[in-house]
C-alpha cells in the first residue's frame, strides 16, 4: 500500500510533467536564445580584441613614419589603418598624427582631408572634437571663417574652453575684436589655473589690451588685498 509520502511525490512528479509538457518547448527556446546571445557576445568581444591588436601593429608603423617625418608613408599607412580598422581608437588617433605631419610638411590639402575623416568617422568623441578644432584652424588659414565657426558647433562640454579660444581666433580674423576678446575671456576662465594653454590665451588677451585681472590675494585676516 502506497504511503502518504509516496502519493505526495507522485503528485509532484505529475505536476512537473504537466508543467514541462506545457512550457518545456518555450523554456528550451529561451535557453537557446540566451546561449546564442552569450556565444555571440563572446565572439564579438574576441573580434574586437583581435581587431585592436592588429590595428595596434599598423599604428606602430604609422608612428615610425611620423617620427621620421615621412608624410607620404604616413598617409599610406593611415589609409590602410582606416580601411581595415576604421572602427578602432587607433584609427582616430592615427588620423590626428597623420594630419599633423602632413601639415608640418606643407601638405595642407591632405591634412584637411585627413582631419575631415577623423571629424566625421572616428569612433571616439574626443578624437572627433580635436579634429574639428584643428580643422577650424586650417579653415582660418584658408580664409573660410564661417566654415570654421560651424565646426565648433556641438562640441562636447569638456572642450568648451578650447572651442572658445578657437572661436576667438576666428572672430579676430573676421575683424570682430570685441567679440574675440569675449571669446578669449571665456576660454581663459574655463581653463585650469597655471596651465600652459591658459597662459597662451592670456597672452592673446594682453595683445588685445584686455589682459585678465589677477585674482585678489587674501591677507591673514581674510581680507582681500
Amino acid at each position: 500500500m502506497a504511503s502518504h509520502l509516496d502519493l505526495e511525490e507522485q503528485e509532484q512528479l505529475d505536476q512537473l510533467k504537466a508543467f514541462w509538457n506545457r512550457f518545456g518547448n518555450l523554456i528550451l527556446s529561451l535557453l537557446l536564445v540566451v546561449l546564442t546571445a552569450y556565444a555571440g557576445w563572446n565572439g564579438w568581444q574576441w573580434w574586437q580584441r583581435d581587431q585592436a591588436s592588429k590595428a595596434g601593429g599598423v599604428y606602430d608603423e604609422l608612428e615610425r613614419a611620423v617620427q621620421a617625418g615621412d608624410a607620404d608613408r604616413a598617409a599610406k599607412v593611415f589609409a590602410d589603418l582606416k580601411s581595415r580598422y576604421g572602427s578602432t581608437a587607433f584609427a582616430g588617433q592615427g588620423g590626428l598624427l597623420t594630419a599633423r605631419v602632413q601639415s608640418d610638411k606643407g601638405q595642407t590639402d591632405a591634412a584637411r582631408a585627413t582631419l575631415e575623416w577623423v571629424a566625421a568617422d572616428a569612433g571616439e568623441d574626443e578624437y572627433r572634437a580635436i579634429a574639428k578644432l584643428r580643422l577650424a584652424a586650417l579653415k582660418i588659414e584658408a580664409k573660410q571663417p564661417d566654415e570654421a565657426l560651424r565646426l565648433l558647433e556641438g562640441l562636447p562640454e569638456n572642450f568648451a574652453a578650447l572651442a572658445a579660444d578657437r572661436r576667438g581666433d576666428i572672430l579676430l580674423a573676421k575683424g570682430q575684436r570685441a567679440e574675440a576678446v569675449a571669446a578669449y575671456q571665456q576660454a581663459w576662465k574655463g581653463l585650469e589655473a597655471g596651465a600652459d594653454y591658459r597662459r597662451l590665451v592670456e597672452a592673446k588677451l594682453g595683445a588685445l589690451g584686455a589682459a585678465p585681472e589677477a585674482a585678489p590675494v587674501a591677507s591673514a585676516d581674510g581680507a582681500a588685498k
